[in-house]
């Protein structure tokens, strides 16, 4: 299934997208995974936006953040697919997709991860490695993961 990838600030992101990407990371995050939290936490507001449509639906989406928001590194965040879309490859070219386009809009750097644990292998064929305990956020085991 081809997708439409495209990246925004969030500025650049129209009512449109915007309320597709709220819609996606509530449809997973706290929908699907059973997970109160606080989706909206004053730091899309300083992050790059990118979003792979089949159509006019958005199925895969990720939040690049810049050095310095979050962690001392560059970070990818609120990576989410569809569940009409898994296994299909589409969270690796997603995850590749946010790699390149940090290295090819910041430069070459580390990027660090608060991944679930259960993804940790995911991740790992990524090139990601292990780099804290496991911790528990929003009572979800993570782990810290950093990207060489």
């Amino acid at each position: 299934m081809p997708l439409e990838w495209k990246c925004s600030s969030f500025d650049q992101l129209s009512p449109h997208s915007l309320y597709a990407i709220l819609q996606l990371r509530n449809e997973v995050f706290v929908v699907e995974q059973n997970c109160v939290f606080q989706d909206a936490d004053d730091k899309d507001q300083h992050c790059n936006h990118y979003m792979g449509w089949h159509d006019a639906t958005l199925v895969a989406y990720t939040r690049l953040v810049p050095s310095g928001i979050i962690y001392h590194e560059a970070s990818i965040g609120r990576v989410v697919t569809s569940p009409v879309i898994r296994k299909t490859g589409v969270g690796s070219e997603l995850m590749l997709n946010s790699i390149n386009w940090i290295y090819s809009q910041w430069g070459k750097q580390k990027i660090k991860i608060g991944a679930q644990y259960y993804l940790k292998k995911f991740y790992e064929s990524l090139g990601f490695q292990q780099c804290s305990d496991v911790y528990l956020e929003d009572n979800i085991p993570h782990i810290h993961m950093i990207l060489e």
